[in-house]
């Protein structure tokens, strides 16, 4: 089930920062874009923005986007709330994921993201 949630609580990063050092993290991205922005342009409008901006921040942090695609139907869920956009980006370690968020012009960038997403699900991975 969705909820409002667009970002991490401090229990949630302190669970994150358990994650094994020096291993390759997966972040799924799971989004639903609010109809319209406080600036009066479309989620998804703002977060292309959020994503373009953010490019040079994840490169410099070493990730590299895997998977993105367009949610076309849910099989088994809940269809009538269903996210919108779903992508994966692989970072080398959670410290290169820390080091980008804690970026103080990153965080800048991010408040596009934060308007434009209704739901912003973000699940740490490690490969099995």
């Amino acid at each position: 089930m969705l909820s409002n949630q667009i970002s991490p609580t401090k229990a949630q990063l302190a669970e994150l920062q358990k994650y094994p050092e020096n291993t390759p993290l997966v972040m799924l991205n799971i989004l639903k874009f609010n109809l319209k922005t406080s600036t009066g342009e479309t989620g998804q409008e703002a977060y292309m923005r959020y994503f373009k901006n953010a490019g040079p921040f994840i490169k410099k942090a070493g990730a590299k986007l895997l998977w993105k695609g367009q949610v076309h139907s849910t099989v088994i869920g809940n269809s009538e709330n269903q996210p919108q956009l779903i992508f994966l980006v692989e970072y080398p370690s959670v410290e290169n994921f820390f080091t980008m968020i804690s970026n103080p012009e990153y965080q800048e960038v991010a408040k596009d993201r934060s308007i434009a997403i209704a739901y912003g699900g973000l699940i740490a991975c490690q490969n099995a």
